[in-house]
């Protein structure tokens, strides 16, 4: 793997030069854009609004709108907003990694000591794991703060990016009846089903199902077939009776 950032982890007064590498690959299928007319490929190009010719990347910069004119914006100004966090993670403070919702989580990535035998990179590692912690941090990737949160998998330190709280839209729009009432037999019942369904997380059982017959149908027709595909049929309530639905559930899942 090749690095993505260069940088330390701060804590306290205790620095530990870092590397990041992307923890995350995706497993969906590459498709090209074609014409439908001969197959060639789609190509997409960089134009010039009004001279409709194609501009060079390197003469391409970025700007913002203000009033009926552009402010250029090169890398070192976006340096200069937040000089102090271009090169380091800063751990502003430790929180109970159960507190942040999964709505806050972005993407992760691998961290690695400068040094292969970094005594506070092993420290960082266990105390986290001991006090059950995360820590909480802000710095600057690709020219942008991004906030996340600094914690361990297994022997290895993770930073995950995690969205800021303007970025998580409100859920007053939503219309839910908050009145309705769940009497006690439902409830011990829900829980029943909740308790025999639970296990382990155990992320390694799930595979991409839907990329795989998708790849299959792709190798079929490439031989000129077409497989034959089996829906899934709903399965139907059978009652408009809740208490009679989880008791149905609990015994599905107890004849399974």
């Amino acid at each position: 793997m090749r690095s993505i950032w260069k940088g330390s982890i701060g804590f306290g007064l205790v620095s530990i030069p870092i590397k990041l590498y992307s923890a995350i690959q995706s497993s969906s299928l590459d498709f090209d854009m074609l014409d439908e007319r001969d197959h060639s490929r789609i190509k997409y190009q960089r134009v010039n609004e009004h001279t409709h010719k194609e501009v060079p990347y390197e003469k391409i910069v970025k700007g913002y709108k203000v009033d009926d004119d552009y402010v250029i914006v090169d890398e070192q100004d976006f340096e200069d907003a937040a000089p102090e966090k271009s090169k380091v993670i800063e751990i502003e403070s430790f929180v109970d990694i159960a507190d942040v919702s999964p709505m806050f989580y972005e993407t992760s990535y691998y961290v690695e000591p400068e040094t292969k035998s970094n005594k506070a990179y092993a420290l960082l590692v266990s105390a986290l794991q001991k006090s059950k912690k995360a820590g909480l941090a802000r710095f600057v990737l690709r020219s942008t703060e991004s906030l996340c949160i600094v914690h361990p998998v297994d022997k290895v330190l993770v930073v995950t990016r995690i969205r800021f709280a303007a970025e998580i839209r409100s859920a007053d729009d939503i219309q839910i009846d908050s009145k309705i009432e769940v009497s006690k037999k439902e409830m011990d019942m829900g829980l029943a089903l909740i308790e025999q369904y639970a296990e382990k997380f155990d992320v390694s059982k799930f595979k991409d199902d839907y990329s795989d017959e998708l790849l299959e149908i792709i190798r079929l027709k490439a031989k000129g077939k077409r497989p034959t595909i089996k829906k899934l049929k709903p399965q139907k309530a059978t009652g408009d009776d809740l208490y009679d639905q989880l008791m149905s559930s609990l015994k599905v899942k107890k004849g399974a």
